[in-house]
């Protein structure tokens, strides 16, 4: 049962779910700015801009995000201790490229005043836009077209697209558009404004604002009305430049001016635009980020991506946008047949997944993506668990990626495990640069379980393209050291006979803090430790060079191999025999149970209602983790265990995280629970389209678009990895007509159809693959079709 009401489809007078391959708004509603600033937000995994309006100043949070780039600042615990995180990490909100102020008859275009007979916004997932159109009668009568369109480059990834085009529908009419480079972090808004430049709220789920300056001026250049600005961040020394150049199209005179000041350049164009003699104003834009490059260098940089963009044109650069997400589709499209407002939905999940990890060229996908500044910009184990799986399946280069940035952390991790007086390496909580950044111990640094999960990224990612040179290579360092720190860390109680026990670590149940034997982490222990000592074995087997410089580098020995396995064999996985349940830890059962009949449901989320405390001391979940342990190891738990486990842990989940409703989702639909399957999925594909956590203004909840595709692949589909054999089962929803997914391993791109009575797998591309359901299996040929 769900603690949550059914998400609401969104109003279809304004969004209309007519169209699958887009997100349309057909009214400017400025209640809701946040969450349609969120929504139609464009990224490609390094790049993110909210999607404000040109005319900026209507906007809940402005936003220009770049993955990575981030301030540093000191933690200050009220009481300290050894260990504690000392630095804080938060992304910078960079200069803001997207204003482009638009006066006619010298009256400023403010979308919450203007008379508009016409508006439309749409968010393309084909073509990887966000365009809009209006038809604005001004204070003098005139009505003029303006249309807008944007782009952030899935191709090249430090290159964004502006442009603006007017047209005058009854009279000629004088027409400035002031465009605008303007520095928010530190400066004012596009009106002058100290107070609107950025605005946070109390959330601990939201962003943290500064008390000083972040961006210290390095240079400020224009030429022939092209500018760049540099910045460095005053603690962290990151670096930056932003640039632009304008390609003016019009039949006629124009007046240009452009002026430039350390924390807001601005270049002003003035015309007269005759009826049906459009002027079209295409800004390109380029922003680059390092370490700590100098800001010349960088500024170099963006101007030779502006240069190559002309080059090109900016339509080929539109044209390859939409050739990159053909082939995006084509290996990930979702198709829904009898709920056309779920198709939409679906899309624009997917679409999220691509506009966060397109790019990211090595670095992380922080829990928001680059959408909002929600959580600091913070890497956390999302990625890892329910983000990796989906790239694995159809964009693996992206998946090897996202692994050696893990692997890239490992020496931080190193120092972080040896703090925490362990072997190994520990992954941090949450963290931007590699460091340990969760001022909140019980609910961060004790979450030993990252570990895993970075081993089970590990483990999907080989599944899925058997990448021996990436397992060599780093793979096997990153197994080395977690399964290294989890033998450490545990320790052996004789009851009667030896058993490997893992005390005071918290679970993904951040409800219950700190406690022994928490099920979720024993499980996901022996998984790494066991997975660890067999990749590493088939290393010795298989490519002993490679071998044997794992060893150099590790100092790993057979019987440190041979430790892994006794403490996979001997791992404590709390189970009560009197209800047949496995007990999310060892005291979780002598709680209390949470009296939900009592709290109202404006005291949820619980976390801003209560203090961690009285939380603690209940049976109460902000999400289920026994049943997450379920969808990750299912082969460790019989179909009865994993039953009664859901039946016992559902009623007592808030769904608080928005992590939760996927998974359910997933088990629900593994033991039959058709319908409360079905709902469980709504809610997980509605979590940001429908606001049902009433925080999308924060940014996308990208691990809760990654379950979505779980929900489909691996809870409808039933797909579950057998050795070789890729294996299906139809949970088709009792209110779809069909379902079709793609999914790809080891070369071999297949498409799974589901109707009421068949499972259909055709292959797609790639060698030949064994598919079957739970009791039979067949060699699917290339190009073949088999019907399951």
């Amino acid at each position: 049962m769900s603690r949550r009401p059914a998400p609401a489809e969104l109003p279809q007078y304004r969004f209309p779910h007519t169209d699958p391959w887009a997100l349309v708004e057909r009214e400017f509603d400025a209640s809701d700015l946040g969450l349609t600033e969120t929504l139609f937000a464009l990224g490609n995994g390094y790049l993110g801009m909210r999607a404000n309006p040109e005319e900026g100043r209507d906007a809940h949070s402005h936003g220009t995000l770049l993955n990575g780039f981030h301030e540093t600042w000191p933690i200050r615990h009220a009481e300290d201790a050894y260990g504690f995180a000392t630095t804080g990490q938060t992304i910078v909100n960079a200069p803001d490229a997207k204003v482009m102020k638009i006066y006619v008859d010298d009256e400023p275009l403010l979308l919450g005043d203007a008379d508009l007979d016409h508006y439309e916004r749409v968010l393309d997932f084909r073509a990887g836009t966000l365009t809009r159109d209006i038809v604005w009668r001004t204070p003098s009568g005139n009505r003029v077209r303006i249309r807008t369109r944007r782009l952030i480059s899935f191709e090249y990834r430090h290159l964004a697209i502006a442009s603006v085009e007017i047209t005058a529908l009854d009279a000629a009419a004088p027409v400035v558009i002031s465009s605008q480079l303007l520095n928010r972090q530190d400066g004012e808004d596009e009106y002058h404004v100290r107070s609107a430049a950025l605005g946070e709220g109390m959330d601990p789920r939201k962003s943290r604002g500064f008390e000083r300056r972040v961006l210290v001026p390095q240079l400020q250049r224009h030429e022939d009305h092209d500018v760049v600005l540099g910045y460095k961040c005053a603690q962290s020394g990151m670096t930056l430049a932003c640039a632009y150049r304008h390609l003016l199209d019009f039949d006629g005179e124009a007046e240009i001016h452009t002026e430039v000041t350390p924390d807001h350049a601005k270049t002003v164009f003035s015309v007269t635009v005759e009826p049906d003699r459009p002027l079209t104003l295409t800004k390109l834009i380029s922003y680059h980020t390092s370490r700590g490059v100098p800001a010349p260098e960088l500024a170099d940089r963006c101007d030779r991506t502006i240069e190559r963009a002309v080059s090109l044109g900016v339509e080929a650069v539109f044209d390859a946008q939409r050739a990159w997400l053909d082939d995006f589709w084509r290996r990930a499209d979702i198709e829904i047949e009898g709920d056309p407002a779920a198709q939409q939905a679906v899309r624009w999940n997917l679409f999220q997944l691509a506009q966060a990890s397109a790019r990211t060229q090595e670095q992380g996908i922080a829990a928001k993506g680059v959408t909002a500044a929600g959580y600091e910009g913070h890497y956390f184990w999302d990625t890892e668990v329910y983000v990796l799986p989906f790239l694995a399946a159809t964009l693996p280069d992206l998946a090897r990626k996202l692994l050696r940035f893990r692997w890239k952390l490992l020496p931080l991790a190193r120092e972080r495990a040896a703090m925490m007086s362990q072997k190994g390496a520990l992954y941090p909580w949450r963290t931007i640069n590699g460091e340990e950044a969760s001022a909140y111990y019980a609910a961060g640094t004790a979450q030993y379980h990252i570990n895993a999960a970075v081993a089970f990224a590990v483990e999907r990612y080989i599944d899925a393209t058997d990448d021996l040179d990436f397992l060599a290579d780093e793979g096997a360092e990153i197994l080395t050291e977690t399964a290294r720190l989890w033998e450490d860390l545990g320790f052996y109680t004789d009851d009667p006979e030896p058993l490997f026990r893992i005390h005071a670590v918290t679970g993904p149940d951040e409800y219950t803090t700190v406690v022994n034997d928490n099920l979720y982490t024993n499980v996901m222990a022996r998984f790494n430790l066991r997975y660890a000592a067999r990749t590493v074995e088939r290393l010795r087997d298989e490519r002993p060079d490679d071998w044997a410089r794992l060893c150099r580098k590790t100092g790993l020995t057979d019987s440190e191999i041979a430790a892994w396995d006794r403490a996979a064999d001997r791992m404590y996985l709390p189970y009560d025999e009197t209800l047949g349940i496995h007990p999310q830890d060892d005291s979780f059962l002598e709680r209390e149970r949470w009296d939900f009949e009592h709290t109202p449901a404006d005291k949820y989320p619980l976390l801003l209602n209560f203090h961690p405390l009285v939380i603690y001391r209940f049976q109460v979940l902000k999400q289920a983790d026994v049943v997450l342990a379920m969808y990750l190891r299912g082969d460790h738990f019989s179909r009865e265990q994993k039953q009664r486990n859901f039946d016992y842990y559902d009623p007592i989940t808030t769904g608080d995280s928005s992590l939760s409703a996927c998974v359910q989702a997933i088990v629900a639909a593994e033991v039959g629970y058709e319908q409360l399957a079905s709902d469980y999925f709504r809610q997980a594909l509605f979590v940001d389209l429908a606001d049902t956590h009433g925080n999308a203004a924060d940014g996308v909840h990208i691990a809760s678009a990654g379950g979505v595709w779980a929900g489909v692949v691996f809870g409808f589909g039933g797909l579950r990895f057998d050795g070789p054999v890729l294996r299906f089962r139809n949970a088709l929803p009792p209110d779809w007509e069909r379902l079709a997914f793609r999914v790809s391993r080891n070369g071999t791109l297949l498409r799974v159809e589901l109707d009421r009575d068949h499972i259909t797998v055709t292959s797609l591309e790639g060698p030949a693959i064994e598919v079957g359901t739970a009791t039979t299996k067949a060699l699917l040929e290339p190009g073949g079709s088999l019907q399951l």
